[in-house]
C-alpha cells in the first residue's frame, strides 16, 4: 500500500470513530455571523484589553490549513480561501463532544467554532473555541507543498488545489470577474442591452474557423458549436435592437498554445449607424476605462512591459506594417510592389515564411503581417485596412476595394480586438459566402459556407453598422500578468492524465 493510500485509509478510520461519537460528518448547513476574512477583518485593530473588557463573540468556519496539537490543547487556522483566522481549543472549556472530535482531525477537513474573541502572547487575534462543529471530512491530504503548488499540470488539471495553495491564482480569478463586472457596467451604461445567443448552431458561422460537430436526435441534424456570435447578433439589429453586446463562449476545433484554448470567452457587441472608426474610439474608451478601474489608472504590468492603454493608441495599416518590418531588413518595397501577389510569395521564399502557393493576394499580405509584424506590437496598437479575402463580413474601402473598414488590436503581441465596419448589402454578402464556397473547394477546412437565412436577414435591411468582438481571456492576461491562457481560465481543456501538457 503505498503513502496516499495508507492517508486515506487513517482518515476514513477517522471518519468512522467520529460516526461513532454520534457525530454528523456531513451536517447540512452551519450558520455563522462571520466568515473567516469578515471575522479577522472586522475585529483585527482590537486590542487584548478591548476583547477583554468587551468580549466578542464569533461564529465561524473554514478549512482546517494548519494545526498545532499539545496534548489536552492546541490551535488551529482556519481558512475561507480569502483570509485565515487562528482558533485555541482547550479540553476543559470546549463543549463536548468538542475535544473528541478535536483529536480526529486532520488539516483540509471543515469545522465550525464558536466562542469570544481573545489575543495570545504573540497578540494574535484568536477564537476561544467553547462549540466546535465538524463539518466535513477531507479524505485526501493537500499536496506536501500545498502552500505553494507549483507543478503546472497539477494546478490545471486539479484547478481547486490551485485555489486552496496559492493565493495568487485566486486573486487573478477574482479580477477576471471584477473585469468582466466593469465591461458589463460600461456597456450598460452606453445603452446596450445584453442578450444571448444560440450555442448550437445549424451552421458554424460569423468567424473562419473550424468547428466543433454534433448530432441531435430529436431533429435529425447535425449541429455545431458556436465559433462566434456575429451572424445572430446582427440579426437582432436587423430586427431593432440598435445596440447590443453578449459575452459568450465559443468553440473551435483548432490548436492549443499559451494564447489557445478550443473553448474560450469573448466580448461581441454591434452598434447602428456606427462604423469601424466608432468602434475604435468605443474601444478607446472602454479599455481607458478598465485600466482606470482595475488598475488605479496606471500602465498594466505584463512582464517587462508596461502597457498603456490611455488614448489615443497608437495606429497603422497592415500594408504600411509589413512594408515597415521589411525595410528593417533592408528590404524596400513600395505598396504597389506589396500589392502583387507574386512579389507576397517571393518574400515568402527570401525570408523563410511558410505560405500558400495557391492562396490569393490578401491572405499571403497577412500571412506574412502575422510573421513580421504582429510580435512587435507591444503597446496598443490599432491595425486597420484589412484584405478584402481575410474579411468576409467588412465593407469595402469606397476607394480601395482590395481592402476592407476593419481593424485588429494588439497589445504584448497578442491579438485582443477585431473590428468592423459590418457588411450590408444582402448581393455583396452572398458573393463573399460564394467565394468562400470557393476557397472551402479549394481544400480551405475554416472557409465560411453559404448562410442563407442571414443573406434573407439583410434583405429585410440592416442599417450602417459597427461591429466587434474582444478576447476575454487575453484581456484578463493582460489585466492580471498572466502569460498562459490557462492562468486565467478555471477549467483549461488538457490531455489525458499521463499524456504530454507541452504548449505551442
Amino acid at each position: 500500500m503505498g503513502i496516499d493510500e495508507r492517508i486515506e485509509e487513517e482518515r476514513r478510520t477517522k471518519r468512522s470513530d467520529l460516526r461513532e461519537l454520534g457525530v454528523d460528518v456531513y451536517p447540512t448547513s452551519f450558520h455563522r455571523t462571520h466568515t473567516v476574512s469578515e471575522a479577522f477583518e472586522t475585529f483585527q485593530d482590537k486590542t487584548a484589553e478591548e476583547l477583554e473588557a468587551t468580549p466578542v463573540q464569533v461564529r465561524t468556519a473554514g478549512r482546517i490549513v494548519a494545526a498545532n496539537k499539545f496534548g489536552k490543547a492546541g490551535f488551529l487556522r482556519l481558512s475561507d480561501g480569502a483570509g485565515r483566522l487562528q482558533v485555541y481549543i482547550r479540553k476543559d472549556e470546549v463543549e463536548d463532544p468538542g475535544f473528541a472530535i478535536y483529536k480526529k482531525l486532520d488539516i483540509g477537513d471543515f469545522v465550525g467554532v464558536e466562542g469570544p474573541l481573545f489575543r495570545t502572547k504573540t497578540d494574535e487575534l484568536t477564537v476561544n473555541v467553547k462549540k466546535l462543529t465538524f463539518l466535513a471530512k477531507a479524505l485526501k491530504p493537500l499536496p506536501e507543498k500545498w502552500h505553494g503548488l507549483s507543478d503546472i499540470e497539477l494546478r490545471y488539471r486539479q484547478r481547486y488545489l490551485d485555489l486552496i495553495a496559492n493565493e495568487d491564482s485566486r486573486a487573478v480569478f477574482i479580477s477576471r470577474s471584477r473585469l468582466i463586472r466593469e465591461i458589463r457596467i460600461f456597456f450598460d451604461e452606453h445603452g446596450y442591452i445584453e442578450v444571448e445567443t444560440p450555442m448550437l448552431q445549424p451552421m458554424a458561422g460569423g468567424a473562419v474557423a473550424r468547428p466543433f460537430k454534433t448530432f441531435h436526435n430529436a431533429l435529425g441534424i447535425d449541429l455545431y458549436m458556436r465559433i462566434a456570435p456575429e451572424l445572430y447578433l446582427k440579426r437582432l439589429t436587423v430586427g431593432g435592437l440598435e445596440k447590443v453586446y453578449e459575452i459568450n463562449r465559443n468553440f473551435r476545433n483548432e490548436g492549443i498554445s499559451t494564447r489557445h484554448n478550443p473553448e474560450f470567452t469573448m466580448l461581441e457587441f454591434y452598434e447602428a449607424y456606427s462604423d469601424c472608426e466608432g468602434m475604435v474610439a468605443l474601444t478607446e474608451e472602454l479599455l481607458s476605462r478598465l485600466q482606470d478601474r482595475m488598475n488605479a489608472g496606471k500602465p498594466v504590468k505584463y512582464g517587462d512591459l508596461e502597457i498603456d492603454f490611455t488614448p489615443p493608441l497608437r495606429r497603422m495599416t497592415m500594408l504600411g506594417g509589413v512594408r515597415e518590418a521589411l525595410a528593417e531588413k533592408d528590404i524596400l518595397l513600395d505598396e504597389e510592389a506589396l500589392r502583387k501577389r507574386e512579389r507576397l510569395l517571393e518574400l515568402g521564399r527570401e525570408l523563410h515564411i511558410d505560405l500558400d502557393d495557391k492562396a490569393p493576394w490578401g491572405k499571403l499580405l497577412a500571412a506574412l503581417f502575422e510573421d513580421l509584424v504582429e510580435p512587435s506590437l507591444e503597446q496598443p496598437t490599432f491595425v486597420l485596412d484589412y484584405p478584402l479575402d481575410v474579411s468576409p463580413f467588412s465593407k469595402k474601402k469606397p476607394d480601395d476595394p482590395d481592402l476592407v473598414e476593419r481593424f485588429e488590436l494588439f497589445a504584448a503581441g497578442m491579438e485582443i480586438a477585431n473590428g468592423f465596419s459590418e457588411l450590408n448589402d444582402p448581393d455583396d454578402q452572398r458573393a463573399r459566402f460564394e467565394a468562400q464556397l470557393e476557397e472551402r473547394a479549394r481544400g480551405d477546412a475554416e472557409a465560411h459556407e453559404m448562410d442563407e437565412d442571414y443573406v434573407r436577414a439583410l434583405m429585410h435591411g440592416l442599417p450602417p453598422t459597427g461591429g466587434e468582438g474582444l478576447g476575454i481571456d487575453r484581456l484578463a492576461m493582460l489585466f492580471t500578468d498572466s502569460h498562459s491562457i490557462r492562468d486565467v481560465i478555471l477549467f483549461p481543456h488538457l490531455r489525458p492524465e499521463g499524456g504530454s501538457a507541452d504548449e505551442d
